[in-house]
């Protein structure tokens, strides 16, 4: 009679033997512009997003109420493609943000930019 397979250690993907954290950080490494100034989305006013970026909750943020352009920011990073990123957020406001915003994403898209971009990393050192 033969054993059923030890499922993988949580963690690690069962189809490659990667581990979980490296699959993330590589999709969001994926999606990164070439550079910060590839960021050239709106700075003010009403954006609404895309159903592939906010798939449940809240579409419509106005960039003028920090809030919601924080949320915002929030969920294109964590869900857009590189054309969204590249649409919808701003060099300017992203770095500007930064410091705060790399508090409220997970730990994996926070290396992925900061490793990409170490002026990011920077923002955030000097800000603490």
């Amino acid at each position: 009679m033969s054993r059923p397979p030890v499922p993988p250690a949580s963690g690690v993907s069962a189809a490659a033997g990667v581990p979980a954290a490296d699959v993330l950080r590589a999709r969001y490494a994926a999606r990164l512009p070439a550079s910060l100034a590839d960021l050239a989305g709106p700075v003010s006013g009403t954006v609404k997003l895309p159903l592939h970026i906010a798939w449940s909750g809240m579409r419509a943020y106005d960039l003028d109420q920090p809030r919601q352009r924080m949320s915002l920011y929030r969920t294109v990073l964590a869900e857009g493609h590189r054309e969204d990123l590249t649409a919808l957020l701003d060099a300017g406001l992203l770095a500007a943000q930064w410091p705060v915003l790399r508090t409220l994403v997970s730990r994996h898209i926070r290396q992925v930019w900061e490793d990409a971009f170490p002026r990011l990393a920077d923002r955030a050192s000097a800000a603490a």
